[in-house]
């Protein structure tokens, strides 16, 4: 028998045999938090966070995550100023992570990460932490990986890491081989100068239920799940023709109708899963009135209570009338 394929085993096939520190330290790098049009939801492979299905994204520009890692005589992880307990949650991934890389006897380290997102809030801050992490851990070890491996590997931090390598569009194929090493993300060429997203936070405190929790328990427990992948396959197929064409209309319905699946298959898991909050439902109800008053506005969102909305330039006055604290963020400057 074979033995079973690991992150280590796998990322050990790409590395020097011997990995060390070319600097004491190096300056924080930047990774955008993304937002997905198309959602990743449910895992082929859990191990090496392999998806079920492809999936797309846009960035949030200026919205992500610095990180820096310096030598320390412990190991030490930095969360937006704060030092985190080394038995906590957080920092025991983000020090695994590392250990992938330099090996459990590699030299300690200090890794400081400042967010300038809500951390754990269902607004991806660990898909940008992850993948900072990743641009940081390069630039440290000198590796010089390239763009695909960098993706791969940021993906077993945080499977939507790998589409956060990038800005604009981002597509994240799946992949058919079982070390997954062709489930890498893609940035695409086009870019949308007049879209804009909207963040409404209805609620930034850490989530009762992580994603990667959330999706275990949906794949393994919602007969509906079965109907997923189809719907996000041909749910990409759309939202590609819809940036072909600069199409509004066909981007915004199809990003909200597969939101909204998604979140159909957690709410028939067992126990149930519902992230959305009352100010959620709340949220939706104003979009589909400014919506049915001609304003064209949508809205997507992630494993969390809080709206994303798609508009464009055009629309971002009236969608202020609704939503006057809205943060708004052009993904393409």
């Amino acid at each position: 028998m074979s033995e079973p394929i690991t992150k280590q085993s796998v990322i050990a096939n790409y590395l020097p045999t011997v990995v060390a520190p070319v600097a004491d330290h190096i300056d924080a790098v930047f990774a955008p938090s993304n937002i997905a049009l198309c959602k990743y939801w449910g895992k082929r492979d859990v191990e090496l966070n392999l998806p079920i299905n492809s999936s797309l994204s846009i960035s949030l520009a200026h919205l992500g995550s610095n990180t820096a890692i310096s030598v320390s005589d412990e190991d030490q992880v930095w969360l937006n100023g704060q030092r985190v307990a080394a038995d906590d949650k957080f920092a025991r991934k983000v020090i695994a992570f590392i250990e992938l890389f330099r090996g459990p006897n590699g030299l300690p380290v200090k890794v400081d990460t400042q967010n300038n997102i809500p951390t754990a809030a269902g607004l991806a801050s660990s898909a940008s932490g992850f993948a900072a992490l990743m641009l940081a851990i390069d630039g440290f070890y000198g590796l010089q990986l390239e763009p695909a491996l960098l993706s791969a590997f940021a993906r077993m931090g945080s499977g939507s890491a790998s589409r956060s390598l990038y800005q604009g569009f981002v597509e994240w194929q799946m992949g058919v081989q079982e070390d997954g090493m062709d489930s890498i993300a893609l940035p695409l060429a086009n870019r949308w100068d007049s879209l804009r997203i909207g963040l409404v936070k209805v609620n930034i405190a850490e989530k009762a239920v992580d994603s990667r929790s959330g999706m275990n328990r949906t794949v393994a427990t919602a007969h509906l799940y079965q109907s997923w992948p189809l719907q996000a396959a041909a749910d990409l197929e759309r939202l590609h023709q819809a940036i072909a064409d600069n199409n509004f209309t066909l981007l915004g319905e199809t990003a909200e109708q597969n939101a909204l699946s998604m979140h159909a298959t957690m709410i028939a898991a067992w126990p149930p899963l519902l992230y959305w909050q009352p100010d959620s439902v709340a949220a939706m109800q104003t979009i589909w009135q400014a919506r049915a008053a001609g304003v064209e506005v949508y809205f997507t969102m992630d494993a969390g209570p809080n709206i994303k909305l798609l508009f464009t330039a055009d629309s971002e006055a009236a969608v202020k009338q609704y939503f006057p604290d809205l943060d708004v963020i052009a993904p393409f400057g």
